[in-house]
């Protein structure tokens, strides 16, 4: 048979706590405790604030990198937007000034289509006035490409005898720049210097209401040739 000594044990744990109680009540047992205490708390409060701020720092990185994109898509927007509207207005413009035209009644519908089918591409090239008087057709306008204004004295000079006789003048001249025209340019920006355009007047004669062409003369200039002043 087994036995057992319950009252040894018993003793052996009064003991035992009161070996506890001895130590807790010992203030250094109790400084190195509290000690102990303080660093744990110490240290995860440190954990918990690093983790906190790393988060911060992700969240704030990924919300700058999505207005940086969101920023780079509005200039493109922007950008893309200032082209549609300058060609827009060039275009208003070019239908503005065909409207003009028919509306004055210089000439017939004919000419005015024969004479616009001949306006080169350039977006800048503008015709301001259309008067055929006593058969002689006078054409004005402007552009800031001299070789636009030479390509159109060229396309009526060499069109099979519908325009006859072609002469044209042309001026160059300084055009005062407003900073409404400059939306969608980049850069640094100088409004002292000022574009050019050439002003141009062509002379000539519309083939179906002209006489025939008198043969040229030896020694006579061709043609079509532009004189700036």
């Amino acid at each position: 048979m087994i036995k057992v000594n319950l009252l040894d044990s018993v003793t052996e744990r009064a003991s035992s706590v009161a070996a506890v109680e001895e130590k807790v009540a010992n203030p250094a047992a109790r400084f190195w405790i509290l000690g102990c205490a303080v660093f744990v708390l110490l240290g995860m409060g440190m954990l918990f604030d690093y983790v906190s701020a790393a988060a911060s720092q992700a969240r704030a990185k990924e919300e700058l990198d999505k207005q940086q994109q969101i920023a780079a898509q509005m200039a493109a927007v922007n950008k893309e937007q200032a082209e549609l509207e300058k060609k827009l207005k060039d275009i208003n413009t070019r239908i503005e000034a065909i409207k003009r035209l028919r509306a004055s009644q210089q000439g017939p519908v004919s000419l005015l289509s024969e004479i616009n089918s001949r306006i080169p591409s350039d977006p800048d090239f503008r015709l301001e006035a259309v008067e055929q008087k006593n058969g002689e057709l006078t054409i004005e306008g402007q552009s800031p490409n001299e070789y636009a204004v030479t390509a159109f004295s060229r396309s009526l000079e060499f069109s099979n005898g519908l325009f006859l006789n072609v002469s044209i003048e042309a001026e160059r001249k300084e055009v005062d720049v407003k900073p409404e025209d400059l939306v969608g340019q980049t850069g640094p920006l100088d409004l002292t210097l000022k574009p050019e355009v050439f002003r141009f007047k062509v002379k000539c004669k519309y083939g179906p209401a002209a006489p025939p062409p008198a043969p040229p003369q030896p020694g006579q200039p061709a043609p079509a040739q532009v004189a700036q002043k």
